[in-house]
């Protein structure tokens, strides 16, 4: 099975009212999520606000778990924590899913709406003159 068939697999499951787990790969939510050891848990879209994150068909081309930065009516644009500058563009009907929880690798689940965490990503999200710095700070601390 390819990436795109398990996502779509997954979408499916949620559809049905079914949480799903879900691996992540990648640096592009960084801090927050570490992909290659954490997973995420994926509820339906429901009501949805700038600061969620979301599995997301963005730009037409691929899926992403990224954090909502704006919504212009039917038009949200997305940007991964870990991210520079580089944001995606989706429609509201391109949301499939919202991430409630990250699990770590010892399986513990974490809330991503614990109030912590959501001032946390308002934070992270006002340093990004200087995320590149922090972010390869925090990658040497962590290796």
């Amino acid at each position: 099975m390819t990436d795109n068939e398990i996502i779509e697999e997954a979408i499916r499951l949620v559809r049905e009212g079914v949480s799903v787990t879900l691996p992540v790969n990648g640096n592009s939510m960084l801090p927050f999520i570490i992909g290659g050891k954490e997973s995420v848990i994926l509820h339906g879209p429901g009501l949805i606000d700038v600061g969620d994150v979301v599995l997301a068909w963005v730009d037409g081309c691929r899926y992403v778990v990224h954090r909502i930065v704006r919504i212009d009516g039917e038009r949200v644009t997305l940007m991964g924590d870990g991210n520079l500058v580089g944001t995606e563009h989706c429609t509201l009907n391109d949301i499939k899913a919202r991430v409630t929880h990250v699990v770590d690798a010892k399986g513990r689940q974490h809330d991503l709406y614990h109030t912590w965490r959501r001032r946390a990503a308002k934070v992270w999200f006002g340093l990004r003159p200087i995320r590149r710095y922090l972010l390869a700070i925090y990658r040497r601390v962590k290796n």
